[in-house]
């Protein structure tokens, strides 16, 4: 198959479109509100809850729901991904991933105080779909786009995500906000959410197809022998060995995990820092994160660019430092207007740092390999694992102590010992600036 195929590379970015408004709407913003809204009890205010026959803090059973979906892709994608790799099924996956988040989502328009612990059941299973898919769709770039474009189409499938999602959601604010102007009984405020969580599952799945339809399907033509999930272990033992005897891409594993422990625990608690220790309104929570969500865009852009000028490593290391500089911030945050600058900051860094730290894994990958999805899958734990371990961090710190101001300083750390590691990860010409067009790997 021929790289850098511009109808195929746009339908790998148009994926991005289509399943970055999961990101945004139910794990952001929405989904989280409605969700408490619906945990607390109108009659005691009470926000306890039944789920599979424990009573629950409704924040805690979000928290365990959250990692529960982490850990169970965590869990399952090293296995599926080597299947995959074996029997040439790389898009088979992504779809069934892609369905299960995107079904799961339209479900969400049922939920109720009535069916709650359904409704539990449902996010997490879109938690589930939208991970899974996202380690299959990871591992098309190398696939589909020579080394000098890794970069530049990271970029530009984070920012298409960062766009599309922005625009449904405007779409579902304005619904929520304005209820009448779709037709809505005013006092009917549960239903705009619902159609919102509605509106996400149908978006994703039908932007989905053109992504689908155009990606190829078995890019090295391999032919499966035998039992599929036999040889797929036999795949991940082998990818295993590999992973092993690649110092570089080892270290680099460890420089991300660390670091970007610090970026998506920011990610998942910036709205509750917003609201617990600044007091923040809805309506200032809603302009921040789109804020974020534009700002974004241009970060991805702006990075790949730096990438360019000073190669992939020196560019990541000089965003982890904007991020210590922001805990340092957030330390002494203390009301809106300085919430809004921080905000623009993450979103700068937030685009950044996904799209290079994606297009970088890929330059480190052997060039000879036919097994990306596999690979992809270390890739994919690591950022799971540091999401989970995060997340605990911050929560125990500000239990502890009684502060989430700490629990910031905590952040810091992880970005200080990532970067520390990343300063390691050197020494592979591909991850230099001015690498041209057509220029061959060489193994590290």
């Amino acid at each position: 198959m021929q790289k850098n195929n511009p109808t195929i590379t746009r339908a790998w970015c148009f994926y991005d479109w289509a399943n970055s408004v999961y990101s945004l709407v139910i794990t952001s913003t929405i989904f989280p509100i409605y969700y408490s809204a619906v945990a607390k009890d109108p009659v005691t205010a009470s926000t306890i809850v039944p789920f599979l026959g424990f009573e629950l803090e409704s924040a805690v059973l979000f928290s365990y729901a959250v990692s529960a979906a982490f850990l169970i892709i965590a869990a399952l994608s090293p296995f599926l991904t080597a299947i995959a790799d074996y029997s040439g099924r790389k898009k088979l996956f992504m779809r069934l991933f892609c369905y299960i988040g995107s079904l799961s989502c339209i479900g969400l328009y049922f939920f109720t105080r009535e069916t709650f612990t359904f409704s539990v059941i449902l996010f997490v299973l879109a938690s589930i779909g939208f991970s899974g898919s996202i380690v299959f769709y990871n591992a098309y770039l190398p696939e589909i786009a020579t080394e000098d474009q890794y970069d530049k189409l990271s970029a530009q499938g984070f920012a298409m995500g960062y766009i599309g999602s922005v625009v449904l959601l405007v779409f579902n604010l304005a619904m929520i906000l304005q209820p009448g102007w779709f037709g809505i009984a005013a006092d009917n405020t549960s239903l705009p959410p619902r159609i919102a969580f509605l509106t996400t599952g149908l978006w994703w799945f039908g932007f989905a197809q053109y992504s689908f339809y155009h990606l190829p399907a078995n890019v090295h033509h391999r032919k499966p022998k035998g039992s599929w999930v036999l040889n797929g272990f036999r795949e991940l033992q082998k990818v295993l060995h590999q992973v092993k005897e690649l110092p570089l891409l080892k270290r680099y594993l460890l420089a991300y995990f660390f670091y970007n422990m610090g970026v998506q625990t920011v990610m998942y608690v910036a709205t509750i820092f917003g609201i617990e220790v600044l007091q923040l309104e809805s309506g200032d929570l809603i302009t921040t994160i789109l804020i974020i969500q534009l700002v974004a865009i241009a970060g991805a852009y702006g990075f790949a660019v730096l990438s360019r000028k000073f190669g992939n490593i020196k560019a990541l290391m000089g965003a982890v430092v904007v991020w210590i500089g922001i805990c340092v911030g957030a330390y002494f945050t203390d009301n809106v207007y300085q919430f809004y600058i921080l905000a623009a900051i993450v979103g700068t860094v937030m685009g950044g740092v996904q799209s290079l730290s994606r297009s970088t894994y890929s330059k480190l990958i052997p060039a000879t390999t036919i097994d990306n999805a596999s690979f992809f899958s270390f890739y994919d734990v690591t950022e799971k694992i540091s999401i989970v371990l995060g997340t605990l961090a911050y929560g125990a710190i500000a239990q502890v102590t009684g502060s989430m101001r700490n629990s910031i300083l905590a952040l810091l750390v992880f970005f200080v010992v990532g970067l520390f590691f990343l300063f390691f990860v050197k020494g592979k010409k591909s991850l230099e600036p001015a690498v041209e067009e057509g220029t061959v790997r060489i193994m590290n």
